[in-house]
Order: structure tokens, then C-alpha cells, then sequence
């Protein structure tokens, strides 16, 4: 179901003279489904195209699930459209939509100006041609966060995964988690969130239901269950350690410095690691969330989201806002690492956290 890639080892020297294989880079999932690969052992299985498979259906119906946890936002939208005119009242109907729609000042600004200029160029005159046109314009502002995340060019990979309280967060671990060990891959889940009150056991719970390993201290401190999780995984040959944290507002500071201090005891056990910094935001927090990822990204330096909850009253906009921020962000700091959007949940269920695609999402968001 997700877009998985673990590069080969290269060949011995030795050898015969076949060609090697080339080593298999991350690609954006296409429109019908993203691309895959199958973790067998330390082995990758070529990705494939998946949209006439089994897991097309799924995908299908992931898709309605995420088109009607959208749907006020897309009937809001998509009602600017039903005049016979493009004039200022449609464009002036169109901002505010846009801004109901959680998706800020800065973006919608943007969005606006782009479909504007493109109308002007193609010299179409039905407001519906405009609908398309802002489509266009949203799946491309949306597309660099459309990414497939990448699990092993190192062993293991750390993946550290922050948020704030009842964001999701060691529920979409536990998901990741269930989807990484369904593709092969080995697992060691560290619950280094001490700070929440039966945290741990909720994270107990998901490492029995995958049957996979788990480091875990009472009261410990979360530093250092996250140094012995790092160890642990090395040593027995784990392809990926991940590690829950303490949920935590960023306002809370003594809080944030202390997922700091994870970090950087977690580069002491492995001076390559984290590999991936995701945090898990809620949907519905509109804004408020991309006060979050910069928040969070300042402290951590972010490398990937997971959002969740789409399918309550989340209005959806507000990935429009955190796509123009990671653009500006990449413009200002070219060596940072791109902030994607690796999941999306819409619900509860094992089946809900799925890939991102902005085609899919923007045609979701104004259906």
C-alpha cells in the first residue's frame, strides 16, 4: 500500500560481468496509485505499477473515504463556479471560499494570482474552465510534497516521530509500523515518550499486534530509551528503529528542548541518524498546524508530516499553506532537506493512513 524503496548492495567485485543493477531512487506515486516496492529480506522487488491490482480497489475507496471527509470544503469551492461570468465578484467569491477553507492569507494570495495570470492566458470565458484552471494551480503548489519515503540506505534508519497531544501520533506509528513489517521489513519500535500517561502500553499494544520488538523503561528517561532503541537496532540488524516521543505544544519549552536532547543522543548512537524527523499534525487544527511544523521545524529540522484526521471537520486548505511555506523554506535554505507530506490518514482503521498525491488531494479538496 505504501511506496517503500531499499536500495541493493552492490554486487562483489567478483562477480560475473552481468551489468549491476541500478540502485532504486524514491519516485512520486502516479495519479491512480503510487508506485511501490516489497521489502523481502534486505532484497528490494523492483517497484511496480499497482493500479490494476489488488490495490487499486483500496486505493479507490480510500479516495471516496477522503472525498467525503472533504466535502464541505469542495461543495464551498466548487459553488463559486456556477455563474455565467468571470468577474471580480467570482474572484472576490473564490478568496473567501479559499479562506474558510483554512487556506491562509499567503496562499491563497498565491493561488489566486497564479489562476488569474493563467485565465488571462488561455482566454477562457465559463467559470467552470476557471475551477480547472485552480485545480491545476493546486496540484501544482501541493507537488513537492508528494514523496515517497525512502527505508534503507542505512541500517537501521531512525525515523523520529513527534506531535503534539491527540494528534495521532503513536497511532499512525503503530499503522507505519504494521505496513513496514507487512513489506519485511524489521521493526523496533522505541517508547521514548515517558512523559504521557500509559503511552507506553499503548505502544506495548502495537508491538504485540505486529508482533515486532519493542524498548521501552518505566519512567525512564526518554533520551536514553531512545540511545538503547538506536543501539538495539544496530546491533541486531534491525531496517528500521522508530522512535515515539512525547506529544508537546511547541509553546511548551522545557518540553521541546527535551525532543533536542533525543536528537542529539540519538546522532551519539548513530552519527548518522535520525535519518527522518516527521511530525504528526491534525487535520482538523486548520492554521494552527503550520504554526506547528514551523515550530517543530525549528527546532528539529523537519524532513517529513503525516496528517491525520481528514475525515472529520478538517477543511483541507491549510497543506496548501504548508506547501507555499516548504517552497519558501527550500528558496531561503537550498541545503535543507524538503518537508513532504509522506501520509494522510482519514480514520481510525489500519487501511486509512495512505500515501500522498496532490493530483488526488486537490481533486478531492474541490469535488
Amino acid at each position: 500500500m505504501f511506496s517503500f524503496f531499499k536500495k541493493k548492495s552492490p554486487p562483489p567485485a567478483a562477480a560475473p560481468t552481468t551489468p549491476a543493477p541500478q540502485a532504486q531512487q524514491p519516485v512520486s506515486p502516479v495519479p491512480a496509485a503510487p508506485a511501490t516496492g516489497s521489502l523481502i529480506g534486505s532484497a528490494l522487488v523492483a517497484p511496480i505499477d499497482i493500479a490494476s491490482i489488488a490495490v487499486a480497489p483500496e486505493r479507490e475507496r480510500w479516495l471516496a473515504k477522503l472525498t467525503s471527509g472533504l466535502r464541505k470544503t469542495g461543495s464551498s469551492i466548487s459553488g463559486v463556479f456556477t455563474g455565467t461570468q468571470i468577474n471580480d465578484e467570482l474572484y472576490e467569491d473564490l478568496e473567501t471560499a479559499l479562506l474558510m477553507a483554512d487556506t491562509g492569507v499567503k496562499a491563497t494570495t498565491f493561488l489566486l494570482d497564479d489562476v488569474k495570470k493563467r485565465v488571462k492566458d488561455s482566454g477562457v470565458t465559463h467559470p467552470v474552465a476557471v475551477r480547472n484552471i485552480l485545480l491545476e494551480s493546486l496540484a501544482r503548489l501541493l507537488k513537492p510534497l508528494e514523496q515517497a519515503l525512502v527505508i534503507g540506505q542505512h541500517q537501521p534508519t531512525v525515523i523520529m516521530v513527534a506531535g503534539v497531544n491527540g494528534a495521532g501520533k503513536t497511532t499512525s506509528i503503530g499503522k507505519l509500523t504494521k505496513h513496514l513489517a507487512t513489506e519485511g521489513a524489521s521493526v523496533l519500535l522505541a517508547a521514548a515518550d515517558t512523559f504521557r500517561a500509559a503511552a507506553r502500553e499503548q505502544l506495548s499494544v502495537w508491538a504485540d499486534r505486529n508482533t515486532v520488538e519493542i524498548i521501552s523503561q518505566e519512567g525512564g528517561d526518554p533520551a536514553a530509551v531512545a540511545f538503547d532503541a538506536v543501539s538495539a537496532g544496530k546491533a541486531r540488524g534491525k531496517d528500521v528503529v522508530l522512535v515515539d516521543t512525547a506529544g508537546r505544544l511547541p509553546t511548551q519549552l522545557h518540553l521541546m528542548e527535551e525532543l533536542k536532547k533525543i536528537k542529539r543522543v540519538v546522532q551519539k548512537a548513530d552519527g548518522t541518524a535520525p535519518h527522518e524527523v516527521l511530525l504528526v499534525i491534525d487535520g482538523n487544527t486548520g492554521q494552527n498546524a503550520l504554526s506547528q511544523v514551523k515550530a517543530f521545524d525549528e527546532a528539529l529540522q523537519l524532513t517529513g508530516l503525516i496528517v491525520t484526521k481528514l475525515d472529520g471537520t478538517a477543511k483541507g486548505g491549510m497543506l496548501a499553506a504548508i506547501a507555499l511555506w516548504a517552497q519558501e523554506r527550500q528558496q531561503a535554505s537550498p541545503t535543507l532537506r524538503p518537508v513532504p507530506v509522506y501520509f494522510i490518514g482519514v480514520g481510525e482503521k489500519l487501511e486509512d493512513l495512505e500515501t500522498f498525491n496532490a493530483r488526488e488531494f486537490a481533486q478531492a479538496l474541490l469535488s
